[in-house]
Parts: C-alpha cells; sequence; structure tokens
C-alpha cells in the first residue's frame, strides 16, 4: 500500500518530496510477500469489485507500466479462474452478488452440479447448491508486484528509507509528521498510515481506535496423489477451506478460522493442517485422503473488527492524517485502486472511483458495511 501510494503520487506530480518509512526493508514478514496473490471480483460489496476489476486490468499491463531502464517485472499474473462453491440456501444471496458483478462489468458465471461434475470430476458435490465462476480471476506473486511498484516509485523520485515510524506527531488537529525510533521528526504536512496490520498501534500515537488487529492465517503446501492434466482455480468452499494449484502435483491449502490467534507470530504448525483442514479436503475431494504435506508458512491479515473491510481516506478532525487499512485479507489486489484513490483525496482530484463507503467516517460512527464473500 506504501509503494502504491507513493507511485500513484509522484505519477501525478513529479515535484512533491515522498518519503516510504519501511520498518522490514526486507519484506520478509510483508503480508504483501506472504500472500497467496489472489484476485477476484467475487465480491457482494460494490467498491470492492469496482476495486479488483481496475486491478485486474492493472495487473495485466503490469510489466509495460512498471518498466524501469528496460527492465519488466514479472508478477506472474496467472488468470485461472476462483470458483466458489455454495450450498443451495445461499443461492439468492449468491444471485443478487452476481447480478451486481456483471453489471458492473464483470465476467461471472453459474456452475450447475452437473457442470462442476463434468469440469472437476474429482470433487463431490453432494450437499452444494452450485458454484460460481469468476473467469478472469487468478493469482500473482505478491512479492514481485511489492518490488515491481516499489522500483517504479523509486525510478520517479520516491525516497525508501529504513527506519520504524513510532509515532505521528500532531499539533491543534494538523499532522506535522512522523518520529522515527530513532528519534528524528520526519516533518511532513501529510501522512499515510499503511502500516497494515501494524496499523493500529501507530494510530495510537495520535490518540485514534483503528479497528484492526494482526491475526495469524497459516498456508500449506501439499503434494497431490494424482495428476491434474491443466491447473486447479482457487476453489473455496462453504466453510472458507480453499485450494489452488501452485504447480504441477502441488496444491496450496488455507482456511481462516475463528480461533486463529491475534499477534504478530509467523510460525506455522503442521497439526493445523492434519487435525483441521484435511479432514475437510478429504470430506469434498476423497482422493485427497493420501495427500503428502510438503511444508507450509504463516502471514499476517490486518483485520478490520468493524467490517473486514478497507479504512481509506483522512481521518475526520486530523488534518492531513490519511489511512489505507484493514484490509482483512484481500489488500493485495487492492493495492493498485487504493493507491490511486489515496493519490486523488490527497492531491484534492476528483476520484476515478466513488469509494466514499470506504471511507473513515464510518470507522468513528461505527456504521460497518456488509461484504458477504471474505475469505
Amino acid at each position: 500500500m506504501g509503494s502504491s501510494v507513493a507511485y500513484h503520487l509522484v505519477r501525478s506530480d513529479p515535484g512533491l518530496d515522498i518519503v516510504v518509512v519501511e520498518r522490514d526493508p526486507t519484506y520478509t514478514n510483508a503480508s504483501s510477500a506472504l500472500s497467496v496473490g489472489n484476485a477476484r471480483i467475487q465480491f457482494s460489496l460494490r467498491e470492492n469489485i469496482q476495486i479488483s476489476l481496475h486491478a485486474l486490468e492493472v495487473f495485466g499491463r503490469f510489466g509495460e507500466e512498471m518498466s524501469v531502464e528496460g527492465q519488466r517485472p514479472d508478477i506472474r499474473f496467472r488468470p485461472e479462474g476462483n470458483l466458489f462453491l455454495h450450498v443451495p440456501k445461499a443461492y439468492a444471496e449468491v444471485e443478487s452478488s452476481m447480478a451486481l458483478q456483471k453489471s458492473l462489468g464483470g465476467e461471472v458465471e453459474w456452475w450447475n452440479l452437473e457442470e462442476i461434475a463434468n469440469r472437476h470430476p474429482f470433487l463431490k458435490p453432494e450437499g452444494l447448491g452450485g458454484g460460481t465462476f469468476g473467469r478472469l480471476d487468478g493469482h500473482l506473486d505478491g512479492y514481485a508486484l511489492l518490488m515491481g511498484t516499489r522500483a517504479k516509485a523509486a525510478s520517479l523520485g520516491v525516497e525508501f528509507v529504513a527506519g520504524e515510524a513510532e509515532e505521528i506527531v500532531t499539533r491543534r488537529g494538523t499532522v506535522e509528521g512522523i518520529r522515527v525510533a530513532s528519534g528524528e521528526l520526519l516533518s511532513a504536512p501529510v501522512v499515510v498510515n499503511c502500516a497494515g496490520a501494524w496499523a493500529a498501534e501507530l494510530s495510537r500515537t495520535a490518540d485514534i481506535d483503528l479497528p484492526v488487529v494482526p491475526v495469524k492465517r497459516q498456508v500449506f503446501v501439499v503434494e497431490t496423489p494424482e495428476y491434474f492434466d491443466k491447473p486447479l482455480p482457487l476453489t473455496v468452499f462453504p466453510s472458507g477451506l480453499y485450494f489452488r494449484s501452485e504447480a504441477p502435483g502441488l496444491l496450496l491449502v488455507g482456511k481462516s478460522l475463528d480461533e486463529d490467534p491475534e499477534g504478530y507470530s509467523f510460525s506455522w504448525q503442521e497439526s493445523r493442517f492434519t487435525d483441521l483442514l484435511w479432514p475437510g479436503l478429504a470430506q469434498w475431494v476423497p482422493s485427497f485422503d493420501r495427500l503428502r504435506l510438503i511444508r507450509g508458512w504463516a502471514g499476517l491479515y490486518a483485520v478490520n473488527t468493524l467490517d473486514g473491510n478497507a479504512i481509506l481516506g483522512e481521518w475526520p478532525d486530523l488534518e492531513g492524517l490519511f489511512h489505507a487499512n484493514g484490509f482483512s485479507g484481500h489488500g493485495l489486489q487492492q493495492a493498485p485502486a487504493v493507491g490511486r484513490h489515496l493519490a486523488e483525496l490527497i492531491l484534492g482530484v476528483e476520484p476515478t472511483l466513488d469509494l466514499s463507503a470506504l471511507g473513515t467516517e464510518r470507522i468513528v460512527d461505527k456504521k460497518p458495511l456488509s461484504e458477504a464473500s471474505l475469505v
């Protein structure tokens, strides 16, 4: 988010003096680098759909747009589709979401059980009512996306510095900059909090109670007992359990659970897969009772506990402090549109997309938005 906001700002106004303060310049624990890299239009909230439609456009031309001295970054975007499976009682809600997605230009179709069985005969569809398939949805290399955006922003004059932003400095309702761990004050009339899982900690230094908490999510790489002749799309079961092809013979598997711990832990547990996820996989795909766990990793979701959606814009009653936080697991795909939107707000330009519903006022007023398609 920080690199995207910086890039869009400097592209719009090359005369700006922009500094990105990065506490983890190796990006070892960055959520972008640890993401499974999914991008999809299958949301139920208009703004999330519009944001994703823009992302799919950007990902298709990313190498050309972010080229630096003839070097084109390769984010390896693969539009292999997203398949969301649904139980019959969810059909009315699914039908409404599909209608909205299509009205906005999204390509999504309904697969009945016969269609699912024809395309994925290894699935056991008992209890399902059908599925929605986003043909242009897909996945990409999150680390490559981050580094490509960062390199382009740096080539245009953005300065990236290693350091930890410890305090947002304010005076009489106006932001004055940030103080880093070394004690240095970086003066600025505009500060954007893009601290991800650490966003609430930073906001508290300005007496702002941001409803964002770090939640550990785990991903597992498994070897399949059978070879599939083509990549499997990201397939999401009604429980939230998902898998997708990573390479021939390998799948990524994950699921967000209510008991996932809050905090800054990056350890992963084999038992999480064997005890909690594997039985669910074998229920839907009987041949998966012979999977072999290869490895795993853990990363952080910056979970917006109010409604699971992005928090975007200037904070009420604190001039110059902007937020891009609380993406709750779908921030990577939202970075292109969010970076552009924040830049437009900061520069006083009419926003390309009306994302006011995702503004900070709803956080102050505690008025949650409804999004039925969080994973």
